[in-house]
């Protein structure tokens, strides 16, 4: 099981665990303020935008250039961006923090 943790656009944080899908499926699920997933993880709509806590960006994979492209569509970029339907519930992540963007 990994423990992850999302803080609102309000500061709240909500700790969530699980042990497959992704970080957006996750807070879908969970009705975390301001993920809406509204493509349903296919990386086309931007809806899960997070800011990713320093220590646990660069323990993630790259993102993909598609995901990239999405980005840069999006308000509130800065370099810890990532869509959280590109990041998949795993060990890796237990205890990873994650801010809403938008």
């Amino acid at each position: 099981m990994a423990k992850i943790t999302y803080i609102t656009k309000e500061g709240e944080s909500l700790v969530f665990e699980a042990s497959s899908g992704s970080l957006m499926e996750l807070a879908v699920k969970n009705k975390v303020p301001g993920i809406d997933g509204d493509c349903g993880g296919v990386c086309s709509c931007a809806t899960c935008h997070v800011h990713v806590a320093p220590a646990y960006y660069e323990k993630l994979e790259a993102p993909s250039e598609i995901e990239a492209d999405m980005l840069e569509f999006d308000d509130n970029v800065n370099e810890y961006s990532r869509l959280c339907c590109q990041i998949p519930v795993s060990d890796a992540v237990d205890g990873i923090t994650v801010e809403v963007a938008n």
